[in-house]
């Protein structure tokens, strides 16, 4: 290969980086803004006052910020709270999963329609990641109930990052709603017992029984989806080699 083929060689490779790199600036930014020129908690408190005086509009109103608190990185915990706070334990926990499966699924199409492209080529010469990608699509569904069910993943960077797996739109979809619905269902009910919305999220009280429960659900859900992932691709890799 001469001079002049590994100049052009590098200049395309320099190209393939530009798409993640904006990207990750774009998010980075973004983050940088709202932590710096707001104060995210402050804000989503200011919205929910805001969504309370909505009246019978206040359902539509909570779903759209959560979608865009999702999107934004935003923290939901405090939107979840506010959802028990404002409509009850059912209508809440209905109002956050609708948002939360919402907003999670916009994060996941951004990811894969953004820099899906870019993992693929960036996987196509090297069959070992390519095999393990393929086996993570197949069985993702039980990675991401499990990864949903673990408090030690972030929700907001999970959305993103499986949209740049083989994950269908599908097993993602609902493995999301069915694996965030038990976390949804106790925070809405934490958030129901709250005295105002100015005492939401904050500290000073004991874990309830539940909170402890599903601290240790969510411990074992991160063992397991460790042993899983690791196990499928290993077998993955072993498939690929014979």
């Amino acid at each position: 290969m001469n001079d002049i083929q590994k100049a052009i060689k590098k200049k395309l490779k320099s190209r393939e980086l530009i798409k993640p790199v904006l990207i990750l600036f774009g998010v980075a930014t973004l983050l940088f803004i709202v932590n710096k020129f707001f104060n995210a908690q402050q804000l989503l408190e200011d919205a929910l006052d805001w969504i309370d005086t909505f009246g019978p509009w206040a359902p539509i109103a909570f779903t759209i910020i959560y979608i865009l608190a999702t999107v934004l990185f935003l923290p939901g915990s405090l939107l979840t709270l506010g959802g028990g706070f404002l409509f009850g334990r059912l209508s809440g926990s209905i109002y956050v999963s609708i948002g939360s499966t919402i907003g999670a699924t916009c994060a996941f199409l951004v990811g894969r329609y953004l820099a899906r492209d870019w993992v693929s080529k960036k996987i196509a010469g090297n069959e070992q990641f390519k095999a393990i990608d393929k086996a993570v699509g197949d069985e993702g569904w039980k990675i991401v109930g499990l990864t949903r069910l673990s408090p030690i993943f972030p929700f907001n960077l999970l959305n993103y990052a499986f949209g740049l797996t083989q994950v269908s739109l599908r097993d993602y979809f609902f493995a999301s709603w069915i694996g965030m619905m038990p976390g949804t269902v106790m925070y809405v009910y934490l958030g129901s017992l709250a005295g105002s919305l100015a005492t939401l999220g904050t500290e000073g009280r004991s874990r309830t029984t539940a909170e402890w429960i599903l601290y240790a659900v969510g411990l074992i859900a991160t063992v397991a989806v460790t042993v899983y992932v690791t196990k499928i691709a290993k077998k993955a890799l072993q498939k690929k080699i014979s």
